[in-house]
């Protein structure tokens, strides 16, 4: 970067502080939590007791599940008609860069194009603003396609303004959400992340914190920096008693890297391991000890190249294991039940059976596996009585669908985003008959596409 792209580029970092300062971040309002009765849907609590209701109902008030059943009574409530329609919990994603989504399908062809070349390319000339509409089209896209709990693991955090936005967009779209606070491209290996700033988000958490639907974590760089700045970031974050993710052993080259970290001391149940491709047997068995969860991405893993990931391997250990979007750069959407589709056909495929994961199975993965990886499972992944009302209805009569078979192969083999037809998170309805209702879909879209503009400008790229 020249003298003058840099004075220029600090210029704008600038102009965007004093705007943060001008405009405070605030919560839009979010549609109340409503009294109603869901009748007449095909109801898959995920819950092995519980098991499928057909023709069920579910009552929600006051942001809970009331009850799960057949013929369920609840004169107040308002009644939506669940005919048609597939009833579960809302989708858990373990993992995803929700920043970045300003860049989606991005990534190149060639080399010097590829995905981190323009993530960092377009990253560090990004404002706080940026973050602010990257991270709202992650969300409304979330909600369209029935994902109520996100983990947005946010490495582009180039100051205090920055995270405080990212946590604005979060908190305006009514999701659920663990936000681990990251570095971001080109923090060297010598120098910490801002544990100061970390600290300071900690401390007024709850005004971040979307009335305790939004929990803070550490993205944490693992064994990529010096040893004594590793463990000091990560013992900044026990320290704070919040959760450690960190991205490891993703290609062939960095086997080893899971064992190392056992050796270490880094891991434990606080801590989730994201990719983890080439782990070996005796890590794997080492995360299942530790207790440690696991989260896996299969589009962005067999786009970039990474391999075919070892979900069923980690499963089969027991240990706790989620599935995640990572980023629109590489999958080019956030359908994740088709990721779900994609990470049951690689397992069969590895297996060389037809029979290895079923649908529920993987089902399951993307409901109360994800949520117990992310130690939410006391309150959401299941339709239970007493846990918070994360829901989605899934509408079987678009052409997509146009019959009904069974309901778990149907999600997991045919469902789009389009068929998604209700979001609950919270007892609050953010989406109803195909549409959000939290966010207006024009404005976000433009407000995206002003600053991915704006972002291209700044880096230097010919925009006709």
């Amino acid at each position: 970067m020249n003298r003058r792209t840099f004075l220029k580029t600090s210029a704008a970092f600038s102009a965007a502080a004093l705007l943060t300062k001008a405009q405070p971040a605030r919560t839009a309002a979010l549609p109340a939590r409503r009294d109603f009765l869901i009748r007449d849907a095909y109801v898959l609590t995920m819950d092995r007791s519980l098991g499928e209701v057909p023709g069920g109902s579910i009552h929600v008030r006051n942001g809970e599940i009331v009850a799960v059943g057949k013929n369920l009574k609840a004169p107040a409530a308002e009644v939506i008609d669940g005919r048609g329609m597939i009833a579960l919990p809302g989708l858990v994603d373990t993992h995803w860069h929700m920043w970045n989504t300003l860049l989606r399908s991005f990534a190149g062809d060639q080399r010097g194009e590829g995905y981190f070349d323009r993530r960092d390319r377009y990253g560090k000339v990004m404002t706080p603003e940026d973050m602010y509409q990257g991270t709202r089209l992650a969300a409304l896209e979330a909600i369209n396609a029935g994902i109520t709990t996100v983990h947005d693991w946010c490495h582009n955090v180039r100051g205090l303004a920055y995270a405080e936005q990212d946590l604005r967009a979060l908190r305006e779209s009514g999701l659920r959400a663990r936000w681990s606070y990251g570095s971001y491209p080109g923090l060297t290996a010598a120098e910490n992340v801002n544990l100061a700033d970390l600290e300071k988000l900690h401390a007024a958490w709850p005004a971040h914190s979307g009335g305790g639907l939004i929990a803070l974590g550490l993205a944490w760089r693992g064994l990529g920096t010096s040893p004594a700045i590793s463990r000091q970031e990560f013992e900044a974050a026990r320290h704070l008693r919040i959760p450690i993710s960190v991205h490891v052993s993703s290609t062939e080259p960095a086997i080893g890297q899971i064992e190392a970290l056992g050796k270490a001391g880094f891991l434990g149940q606080d801590v989730q391991l994201i990719h983890a491709v080439w782990a070996t047997p005796t890590e794997i068995r080492m995360v299942a000890d530790a207790g440690a969860s696991v989260s896996v991405s299969p589009g962005s893993e067999l786009r970039v190249g990474y391999g075919i990931p070892r979900a069923g391997e980690f499963m089969d250990a027991g240990v706790p294991l989620g599935i995640s979007i990572d980023t629109v750069d590489l999958t080019g959407n956030a359908n994740l039940f088709g990721v779900l589709k994609l990470l049951r056909n690689t397992e069969n495929a590895r297996a060389k059976s037809e029979y290895k994961m079923t649908a529920k199975r993987a089902l399951e993965v993307g409901t109360i596996d994800g949520a117990r990886s992310l130690g939410l499972d006391a309150r959401i992944g299941t339709l239970q009585p007493g846990k918070r009302a994360d829901l989605i209805l899934v509408s079987t009569r678009n052409p997509d669908m146009g019959v009904f078979t069974d309901p778990s192969h149907l999600l997991i083999e045919a469902t789009e985003e389009a068929d998604v037809d209700t979001v609950v998170v919270d007892g609050r309805i953010l989406k109803r008959g195909g549409k959000p209702i939290a966010a207006s879909p024009g404005e976000v879209i433009s407000g995206a596409s002003a600053a991915l503009a704006a972002i291209r400008q700044r880096a230097g790229d010919k925009v006709e």
